[in-house]
């Protein structure tokens, strides 16, 4: 960074800064870690030569705080991935329910925009389309924040709701289905050719709740790939080249999903696994009603407090996902 002409090429110089404040941050937490160490054996030397009661409350203080820094190292180390680092692609789509499914997409919406809240990462909303009467029919989110893509990568596949309908005068008991997708938002650099001759590019009016702020120019874009049949759009801006190259960075992702997809079954495929490679399998349950419970099928971590958990406190189930994979 301090060579001559370091800044002749922005792009290059934007992302080099970036990791080297990814590094650094490394580093800190690293020497923080070593420092809380330090003054551990410190306190033990003092209690050995002296009982006293201030000091014992002192070192339960600092042995909290070296556990956490221990941990918050350990979860790093899991984030090793080859697109950990990167921000993610968030996509949320009710399943079949009408608008009990679309209320409960829009709560797990609110769900992960206060998760990355609370972890400082940034939501931008590149697509959204509401519900006919409440709720959404489908988001497109992007998280950005260091390791946004390794954290989320716990969350993709399809969460259940149990509860009492709102939208039910009998108050009976519902059960809801939203799947969520996760992808890696793909720099341009990456090695991943797009033929312009295989896109269809179609662009409509945006939509939206009414009102002096309606889109009146054809500004939202929808990217058919047509050898896949892969479809993007996005309508979040309001100018038509904004929303393309945001359309595209979708399109990127999932194509590169979908290539990791397939290496991978075909890796299952010479190791002799029959099992297929299951993208609707439900991974998580939330029980409003007859009791409260969120437990997640893969790795048996629950929480009993699904208030919490749906103001975004989602950690556990995250690392314990983590963990498993490791």
């Amino acid at each position: 960074m301090a060579e001559p002409g370091f800044w002749d090429d922005q792009q290059a110089a934007q992302k080099m800064t970036q990791t080297a404040s990814l590094l650094k941050q490394t580093v800190d937490d690293y020497q923080d870690v070593v420092e809380q160490v330090e003054d551990v054996k410190l306190l033990l030397e003092l209690i050995s030569e002296e009982a006293d009661a201030g000091l014992q409350n002192e070192l339960q203080t600092a042995l909290r705080q070296l556990t956490q820094g221990v941990e918050r190292l350990e979860l790093s180390a899991m984030l090793s991935g080859e697109y950990d680092s990167h921000n993610a692609i968030l996509t949320i789509h009710p399943g079949a329910g009408g608008t009990e499914s679309q209320d409960w997409a829009e709560m797990l919406l609110r769900m992960y925009t206060r998760w990355a809240g609370g972890r400082g990462f940034t939501v931008d909303i590149l697509d959204l389309l509401p519900g006919d009467e409440a709720g959404i029919k489908s988001v497109t989110l992007l998280v950005t924040g260091n390791n946004a893509y390794g954290y989320l990568r716990s969350e993709k596949g399809v969460h259940r709701l149990v509860r009492i309908s709102p939208f039910d005068a009998s108050g009976r008991r519902h059960t809801s289905f939203a799947s969520v997708e996760i992808m890696p938002e793909i720099d341009e650099d990456v090695d991943l050719h797009v033929d312009p001759g295989d896109l269809r590019i179609d662009t409509f009016r945006a939509s939206g709740a009414g009102g002096q702020h309606v889109n009146k120019t054809d500004s939202a874009i929808r990217i058919t790939h047509i050898p896949t049949g892969i479809v993007v759009q996005c309508q979040s801006e309001r100018s038509q080249h904004s929303n393309k190259d945001s359309a595209m960075k979708i399109l990127r992702s999932r194509l590169l999903e979908r290539q990791i997809v397939d290496q991978q079954a075909k890796l299952k495929q010479i190791q002799g696994e029959q099992s297929e490679i299951a993208w609707g399998s439900q991974i998580r349950s939330y029980v409003f009603c007859p009791y409260t419970m969120v437990k997640d099928h893969r790795t048996e971590a629950e929480m009993g407090n699904v208030v919490a958990v749906m103001d975004g406190s989602i950690d556990l189930f995250i690392e314990s996902y983590l963990k498993m994979k490791v």
